[in-house]
């Protein structure tokens, strides 16, 4: 039942837009720099993304964490999607800075990503965090490609990104080292498809 409570609790401040980080948002003392409307509608459609991508993450990890079996696995999943709220957090400030919205399916984005954190889960712990593995390494993976996309000129947003990436790295390895098994070939793929596809509409949307 606790469980429960705080996963409800997870996606409520998730999609209520009122998480909190609990360390300081990368970048912060970096002067914003004068970008053209090109710019900020790149760096924001890429920061929206990015958002969204942490939507994906706190509905992963709280289904994830609701179906695991060993209670230390659970703890990992708990302390993984805290730091990941960091960046739904610096993520959203920093739309607001370049005074764009979150993507509107949210709630949609999330409903999915719970469904697919779920049925992780109940494949049992191994293939569970065989699952964080595969997604940090494809979600650490898309975050380089949106350092080489990012204007030069917002180092707001590429502090956001590089710190993220480090994250997400090492939430990969501590999965591997908890004892992850590699995801069947056709798996990956579908996750990189729907990952696609999330990139695509959010950006727009």
């Amino acid at each position: 039942m606790d469980t429960l409570i705080i996963a409800f609790d997870r996606a409520l401040r998730t999609l209520s837009g009122i998480a909190q980080p609990q360390r300081p948002t990368p970048g912060a003392g970096i002067p914003a720099a004068e970008l053209t409307d090109g710019e900020r509608r790149m760096a924001g459609g890429l920061m929206r993304v990015n958002h969204t991508g942490e939507v994906c993450a706190q509905a992963l990890y709280a289904a994830q964490a609701l179906v695991a079996r060993d209670p230390a696995i659970r703890g990992r999943f708990a302390q993984a999607a805290r730091e990941e709220e960091d960046h739904l957090a610096w993520t959203q400030q920093r739309l607001a800075e370049l005074d764009l919205h979150p993507s509107w399916l949210n709630p949609l984005w999330y409903a999915g990503s719970f469904a697919i954190g779920t049925l992780a889960g109940l494949a049992g712990d191994r293939v569970n965090l065989g699952f964080v593995v595969e997604t940090e390494r494809q979600v650490e993976e898309h975050l380089g490609a949106h350092l080489d996309r990012l204007p030069d000129r917002d180092q707001k947003s590429r502090a956001i990104v590089d710190a993220m990436r480090a994250d997400e790295a090492r939430h990969g390895a501590m999965a591997q080292e908890a004892g992850a098994i590699a995801l069947p070939p056709p798996i990956p793929t579908l996750m990189r498809m729907a990952a696609d596809v999330m990139r695509a509409v959010a950006y727009r949307v």
